[in-house]
């Protein structure tokens, strides 16, 4: 997809005011971001952790998983996540590997959330 084509697709499928305007640039930015959040400790809930997957979900539909920088993020989180035979979550048809486990250094909150989905026995 062309820039105006992801930023029409955000917009058209109800994204907030400034994810449309962070476009591909943003949408990118905010996966690396989530990355780093994970690497420090992922601190927030089981709707958040979701959210974030669906950002993963929507880097794939509009085409930007070959960029060098998803490409990157995706390659750091892998070794960050454990029970990845656990499907957390689906932001997308098929099996991608980001809706399978959770951060190894979730927070509580996250744990708590994760255990009451039936999702964790820890």
């Amino acid at each position: 997809m062309t820039a105006d084509e992801i930023r029409d697709y955000l917009e058209e499928n109800g994204y907030p005011r400034h994810v449309v305007r962070g476009g591909a640039e943003g949408l990118i930015a905010r996966w690396q971001d989530f990355v780093k959040e994970v690497e420090a400790g992922y601190r927030y809930r089981l709707e958040d952790y979701r959210h974030d997957l669906d950002l993963r979900g929507v880097i794939q539909i509009v085409g930007l998983e070959g960029d060098t920088r998803v490409h990157q993020a995706d390659e750091r989180l892998c070794p960050l996540l454990t029970e990845t035979h656990v499907r957390v979550w689906e932001s997308l048809a098929g099996e991608p590997f980001w809706d399978f486990g959770y951060p190894r250094n979730a927070s509580r909150e996250l744990m708590r959330d994760l255990k009451a989905a039936g999702l964790s026995s820890t």
